[in-house]
């Protein structure tokens, strides 16, 4: 029986309610959120850097490689395609498979690359694939075969389950065609570096509960396809609106916030799982819950203690952003305080480190300063600008130690800065300035590096998230530029190096350094708000 809908990749990593809208005819004329200038910017530099690998690839296998060309009709590029597989082409760039009316898909891949017995399909991403490390089963890009892939003794995978489920459903529509390669589920991924490509085997029971990358792809897939049928024909929906963690890049989220504020739903306090196990215990709204005792749970919740789910709702329905968790804070402090602040741009590098020093004098001048690269990113400045930026910490730590006064620097949310504090002493060991990772380990580990985001987590229950942005204008801190935020930054930062052919836009740097310092000022406004007469205002979750 042929499916009465066709669906993409994409699909399996997207929300189910999403799907739905998505093919629901009365929705065409919904309002939704135009198109994110960030993400579009994505798309642009994830185009550009598959034409740079196609680029090196066409060097080394010549004429073997055929490029199906893109500016024609899906339909006659799926046929050119299915023609240059019956020819048995060996490369096949930008292949848009046959469509397979009895499974619903339909889609291309990268690259297609002919082993002895078919077809095996390859993606071209702008992230990373691998990470240091050992294992992987990788090939070099002058021969991406996996007939020739070994085991590489220097990377390990990196996990990207979207691009295995990608992969997945390549290989089915292959396997639909009568041109996948026979025997092991196998795909392959050209990461950022663009050097190998590292090979997955579908099969591989690697996914939790031991399942295996096709297994979950079909799984998903069928239930997509369920979905989208039943929004098509304007069946019983199979999807209703549920608050989760990709509503907030989601076009759609106009649509959905407005039908969940109107029914009060229980995942405007509480996200994924847990929502879904509230409403199976008959808790649907926020008002249910908020009337639940704390110390009654009425299902398993994997994301927060039950008692503060409650506290949550009640504080919801106060319209109050943040509560204290416990009758007092404790917040260390100290007598010389550095707040923390990096900047990156994707992982191509970290190009500013800006930071805030006040308390006791230590022979430096206090307020901010930032230690940056303006050279476009991966760039060997960064290791100086680096360098510069924990000689600067490391000298301010140890002439506080020297007069005898405690020291603390202070970050909010550390992944992001251990992330880089450790990657950039492990990519430009050996240079001047930098220190080890054994140094870095010492002081990210040690008293002396706080993380607030932690301490926030720990100690305030929040109804509307514990981004810096939503908790520090509760201190009363206000950002001076109205678009401040991580992913307007990155294009800032494209303009200001001039990364699109573009002259460096030095307001741009000055937007950004203006930006950052204002990070690390929120952080200091939260922590002196956090350890002031003002939490004797806050309310406390026991009295809620």
């Amino acid at each position: 029986m042929t499916s009465q809908v066709q669906l993409d990749a994409g699909v399996v990593t997207r929300c189910r309610r999403r799907v739905h809208l998505e093919h629901d005819p009365a929705m065409r004329d919904a309002p939704t959120l135009p198109p994110d200038p960030t993400g579009r910017q994505r798309k642009a530099d994830a185009t550009d850097h598959r034409r740079a690998v196609v680029t090196a690839l066409g060097r080394v296998v010549g004429s073997e490689l055929m490029e199906i060309p893109q500016d024609v009709p899906s339909a006659d590029r799926e046929r050119v395609t299915a023609a240059a597989m019956r020819a048995g082409v060996r490369f096949i760039w930008g292949a848009a498979l046959p469509r397979d009316p009895l499974g619903g898909r339909r889609g291309g891949i990268d690259l297609l690359v002919k082993d002895t017995t078919g077809y095996v399909p390859v993606l071209v991403v702008r992230h990373k694939v691998s990470d240091p490390g050992q294992g992987a089963r990788t090939s070099p890009l002058s021969h991406p075969l996996p007939g020739g892939a070994r085991v590489d003794p220097l990377r390990k995978v990196r996990p990207q389950p979207r691009d295995q489920l990608r992969l997945a459903h390549a290989l089915r529509q292959l396997q639909a065609a009568g041109h996948a390669a026979r025997g092991r589920a196998t795909g392959g991924v050209v990461g950022m570096d663009a050097d190998v490509v590292v090979w997955h085997d579908l099969e591989a029971p690697n996914w939790p509960g031991g399942r295996t990358a096709l297994a979950e792809y079909d799984s998903r897939f069928a239930d997509r396809l369920a979905v989208a049928a039943a929004a098509a024909t304007g069946a019983q929906p199979l999807a209703r609106p549920s608050r989760i963690v990709e509503c907030r890049s989601c076009p759609w989220w106009p649509v959905c916030e407005g039908d969940l504020r109107t029914a009060r739903d229980v995942s405007l306090v509480v996200r994924g799982e847990d929502a879904v196990a509230l409403r199976g215990a008959g808790v649907a709204t926020v008002d249910d819950l908020a009337l639940l005792d704390p110390a009654e749970p009425v299902t398993p919740l994997v994301g927060m203690p039950h008692a503060d789910a409650v506290v949550l709702a009640r504080a919801w329905l106060r319209d109050l952003t943040v509560v204290r968790r416990v009758p007092s804070m404790d917040v260390p402090r100290a007598d010389v305080e550095v707040d923390v602040d990096m900047e990156s741009f994707g992982d191509l590098g970290a190009y500013m480190w800006g930071c805030l020093l006040s308390g006791a004098d230590v022979g430096e001048e206090h307020g901010y300063r930032a230690f940056a690269t303006w050279d476009p990113l991966p760039c060997d400045d960064e290791a100086r600008s680096f360098a510069e930026f924990w000689g600067w910490l490391t000298g301010v730590r140890l002439r506080a130690r020297a007069r005898g006064l405690s020291f603390r620097a202070y970050c909010y949310n550390e992944l992001a800065e251990n992330r880089w504090l450790l990657g950039s002493a492990q990519r430009f060991r050996g240079r001047p300035g930098i220190p080890t990772v054994a140094q870095v380990r010492e002081f990210i580990s040690s008293d002396a590096w706080v993380d607030l985001f932690g301490i926030v987590q720990q100690q305030f229950l929040c109804a509307h998230g514990k981004g810096l942005k939503t908790i520090a204008p509760v201190a009363g801190f206000t950002w001076r530029d109205p678009e401040a935020g991580g992913e307007n930054s990155m294009r800032w930062y494209r303009d200001a190096v001039g990364m699109d052919g573009q002259p460096p836009d030095p307001d741009q740097a000055r937007r950004l350094l203006e930006y950052n310092e204002d990070d690390v000022r929120a952080t200091h406004t939260l922590r002196d708000w956090m350890t002031s007469d003002a939490m004797d205002d806050l309310p406390f979750a026991g009295d809620l």
